[in-house]
């Protein structure tokens, strides 16, 4: 049983060229994006507390990511940047969120699955921008991160899988990955995470 997925469409030479040209603002976003992750997996746990089997990794996971927003703060200190005033939306997941089903139940697969997406794109550039770094110090810290992002990505399936049929779960996965890679190839290039 497969619980990740691939990205459709690759992040471009472009985008890192955008990130590694303003790391200051990339930074920024990330820190951003690490907050607005681990408040989406708490919110999983305030919509539905009846979900007994995932909540526990729901909470693991919103730990994790609040972490890690702790250690891009931590590295952002260290250059002098200072987080935004105030965390901007996300074109990237406005739109993926935008294509969510509305009933109770199929918009709760959707989420699931949006937030594995959303992982997975993470660590798909995570990866590159591990891979873009001199400062051996930024090399090990975003390949540690693009590994924990995979692991995320595999986490939204496997939830998805508890609660609904393995071939719903892959067909509506398939829909979504095309959708993303309609996104992401509609949004202009800046550099920031999405």
């Amino acid at each position: 049983m497969k619980l990740n997925l691939d990205v459709k469409t690759p992040s471009s030479q472009e985008w890192i060229d955008a990130v590694m040209a303003d790391f200051p603002a990339f930074l920024q976003d990330h820190a951003d994006c690490e907050r607005k992750a681990s408040a989406m997996a708490m919110s999983f746990v305030a919509k539905y507390p009846d979900r007994h089997e995932i909540l526990p990794e729901l909470i693991a996971t919103g730990i994790e990511e609040l972490e890690h927003f702790q250690q891009v703060y931590d590295l952002m200190v260290k250059k002098g940047i200072a987080l935004t005033h105030s965390i901007g939306e996300d074109p990237y997941v406005k739109q993926l969120i935008k294509l969510c089903h509305s009933g109770r139940e199929e918009r709760f697969m959707d989420r699931l699955l949006v937030a594995s997406i959303v992982e997975t794109r993470g660590a798909e550039r995570f990866k590159m921008v591990s891979e873009a770094q001199d400062d051996p110090d930024l090399f090990k810290f975003y390949k540690t991160l693009w590994v924990s992002e995979a692991k995320h990505g595999h986490i939204f399936v496997k939830m998805a899988l508890q609660y609904f049929e393995e071939s719903t779960v892959y067909e509506r996965l398939a829909w979504w990955v095309d959708r993303e890679s309609e996104i992401l190839e509609s949004l202009p290039i800046r550099a920031a995470l999405h």
